[in-house]
This record gives C-alpha cells, structure tokens and sequence, in this order.
C-alpha cells in the first residue's frame, strides 16, 4: 500500500486523572537500600515526586480496547508475554486498537506503523503537590502500605511495604490524536473514550485486584486545530474547542477537518 500518511491537524484532550484509591506504579529496585520499601513508586528524578509515565497509561488504554476489540495477542516478546501488533501498514490502517495506539513489524518484510495517540507523562497538579507535601508519613509525596503474604498451609506470614501514591492525589492530563484521515476521526475518537471509561471500571497500575488503581478521568478541553490554524493563529475558523467527546461535540471536530479537506482537494 501507499504509506504515505498526511498530517491534517492536531486534537489536544485535556483534563485531569484523580486517584480514587492508592495508586502504584512500580519503578526499579536497584537504588532502594536493605530493609526499605519493597516495590516502589517511580518519581521524576529532579523533583523527587511521583507520576505516571504516559507509557504506563497509553499501554493500559490499549490492552483495555483490545480485549473490547478481541484483538488475539498472537506477537510473542517474552518469555509468556504476548501482545496483539498487525504486521503491516495495511492492516494495521483498517485494525482499530493499531491504527490509534500503533504497531511494530516483527521481522523483514513488515512496515511499522506509529501511533496516531500521543500520551503525555502526566505530573501532579500544584494543589496535589502542595497537599502532599503537608501530610506526613514518613516518606515524600506518597505512603506506605503494609500488606502480608499468607502461606494457605501453615499460615505462616510474610510482611511486605508497598508505596503508594495516596488517595485524592490529582494528575494533569494531556493526549494529542493526530488526524491523518477524516473518515477515521469519529470511530478513532470514540474508541479512545471507550477505553477511558473501562478505565475507570478498572484498574491503573498494579495490585489493582487488591484495591489499587481505581481512578476517575476528568476531561475539561478539546481542542481540535487544522494545519492552516497552527500555521496562522489569526485564522480562528480553524479552531475549535470541545468540553467533551461525547457524540454532539465529536460533530464539530469532523465538520472542522472535513471542510479542512474539501479545501485542499479543490486548490
């Protein structure tokens, strides 16, 4: 097939992530001394504060629409560890988890295909940061959690710390979808909402069939920009801003690129 792909503009979703209960996304052990937490929290490295790495959230977006998709995880990369990923461009194009999130060619012969999605790390809100730094637990922006592993046989106990960013903590939220093909952008956006939905009736990070991970998602902007916009600010009828992507809004990003298109086939 042509992989020629064209950039007609930029979708920017804003909003908010809230942790409904603790949250733990694990970061390397190798720096952690002898007695210390057991499964850490990943921090940023300058501020010493913890966040989600958009990998962590992109990659749970994906698996939860793939399941919804039954996309068959048939790629290995792993020893038991495999992941759904078309093998071309073609495929990956009419694939609705690939064509958003994108795929990888596993071999000679294959074409990758990058993500349309592009998921910020996203960082604690000033007013998250500031609560945190307030309450005291013995550790810096986060808690401990105390959980024992129970032998079924001899009941034997085996205690663990597991750090946790606690409840209430607030992230800032950014995804960019870049639209390449007006015919995709409803179903492309639509199942990005879907799989923020199950999102939330599911569980970000790990431990989550333990209580951790419950999150709710705030959506506050969506703002959908032509080329021609980003190229003259003054052109305002190449703007526009959503509050949602729920189906009326969605109406008024397509009717955007649509007319965005039909003035490039006619010059």
């Amino acid at each position: 097939m042509n992989n020629n792909r064209f950039l007609l503009g930029k979708t920017r979703i804003t909003g908010y992530l809230t942790c409904e209960t603790g949250l733990h996304i694990g970061a390397s052990k190798e720096n952690v001394e002898i007695g210390a937490i057991d499964a850490p929290v990943v921090r940023d490295p300058v501020t010493r504060q913890p966040y989600i790495p958009g990998s962590s959230l992109k990659g749970k977006l994906r698996s939860l629409l793939e399941k919804v998709m039954k996309k068959l995880p048939e790629r290995e990369i792993g020893r038991y560890v495999h992941i759904h990923a078309c093998e071309d461009a073609e495929k990956a194009l009419n694939c609705e988890v690939c064509r958003l999130f994108g795929s990888t060619a596993s071999g000679e012969g294959g074409d990758n295909f990058p993500s349309r999605v592009i998921v910020r790390d996203l960082y604690l809100t000033r007013e998250s940061e500031q609560e945190l730094s307030d309450i005291d637990t013995g550790l810096q922006y986060t808690e401990w959690k105390f959980e024992n592993a129970i032998d079924r046989v001899t009941s034997a106990a085996t205690p663990r710390q597991i750090e946790r960013v606690p409840k209430g903590a607030k992230f800032e939220l950014e995804i960019i979808y870049n639209v390449e093909e007006p015919d995709h952008i409803e179903i492309d956006l639509k199942n990005l909402k879907l799989a923020f939905d199950l999102l939330q009736l599911d569980a970000l990070g790990g431990y989550g069939s333990r209580g951790y991970g419950k999150v709710s998602l705030e959506i506050s902007k969506v703002e959908a920009m032509s080329i021609e916009y980003l190229r003259d600010r003054s052109k305002k009828d190449e703007y526009v801003e959503c509050t949602s992507l729920e189906e009326g809004e969605l109406t008024k990003i397509i009717r955007l690129f649509n007319r965005e298109q039909e003035v490039q086939r006619t010059t």
